[in-house]
């Protein structure tokens, strides 16, 4: 399944990196190869100063190794030897009546003295946050996901969409990173989801990403914007950045592993700002996405 799922990605990789490419149109993504020397290592692709992409990184990586000690009180075990691959990506465009997006596919491998695996399970996600909330968006954005999970359990699209508005929650500001999507994790086998069951699903997932996110990019890249819009995308940048230095599970996964830091902070924006108590005007627009932010919608 491991060796699987990294050929996957690895395709994938180059399937989202091609259609951004054309999404953008005036620029091309870097590519990085690295080793981890603990064991393995990974392909990172950063897109930066496009037309329509200010920042973005569409990495995978697949490590290996004796589970760090932070990682075992994390899952409660002893020593132990682990695999763990996915792909990673976040794009932040200049314009910000274009929406950040972020996902994530992962798969993770535990194994006993002998070699033998003793815990494997799935996890990931796709998620979006606009700057400037269009509605009809935000039910495209769902409403593929949702197709996408339909296919496999009609009750995956509501419990994954759940838990991404609680996983994607800034609890220090009593607020929503963004308006959500899907978020799973510890996706184990079971009598109703084998190995190869949740490989389906996570890879219909992955492959659904452009289709969720391009046609919005397309719709709003044109758009007009004052300083005062972008000003307050570079607020609100800041924002994401609280949550990914706070809470993100895959930031501390990287950070407590010896990842590469160059990598794990790629989905930091270049221009962000921190103002000083700030509130926007009662009854505008940068006001009602806050409103919305505050209490997540379900938006199919």
């Amino acid at each position: 399944m491991k060796n699987k799922f990294y050929h996957y990605i690895q395709n994938l990789q180059d399937q989202i990196c091609a259609g951004l490419e054309a999404a953008d149109g005036a620029t091309q993504f870097r590519e990085d190869l690295w080793e981890r020397p603990e064991g393995g290592g990974g392909r990172t692709r950063v897109i930066e100063n496009g037309a329509v992409f200010e920042k973005g990184g569409v990495n995978i990586s697949a490590v290996h190794g004796k589970l760090p000690e932070a990682m075992q009180k994390m899952f409660g075990v002893g020593e132990a030897d682990f695999f763990a691959c996915g792909l990673s990506l976040v794009l932040h465009p200049k314009n910000p009546m274009v929406p950040t997006v972020h996902a994530n596919w992962r798969y993770f491998e535990m194994y006993d003295d002998n070699g033998n695996v003793i815990q494997q399970w799935f996890g990931g996600g796709q998620d979006l946050t606009p700057y400037y909330l269009f509605e009809e968006d935000a039910k495209h954005f769902h409403q593929t996901c949702k197709t996408a999970c339909d296919k496999h359990n009609p009750d995956f699209y509501p419990k994954y969409k759940k838990q991404c508005d609680a996983y994607f929650w800034n609890a220090h500001r009593n607020e929503a990173r963004g308006i959500g999507g899907l978020f799973f994790d510890y996706c184990k086998a079971n009598e109703h989801m084998s190995m190869e069951n949740w490989f389906s699903f996570v890879s219909e997932v992955g492959n659904s990403f452009l289709e969720a996110y391009v046609p919005i990019v397309e719709k709003r890249k044109n758009l007009s914007y004052s300083s005062a819009q972008r000003k307050w995308q570079e607020i609100r940048r800041g924002r994401y950045v609280e949550f990914n230095l706070v809470h993100d599970k895959g930031t501390l996964f990287g950070l407590k592993t010896n990842g590469r830091i160059e990598s794990i902070l790629m989905s930091l924006p270049p221009h962000v700002q921190w103002v000083y108590d700030h509130h926007p005007e009662k009854g505008s627009e940068e006001d009602r996405l806050l409103s919305i932010l505050e209490n997540p919608r379900n938006w199919i």
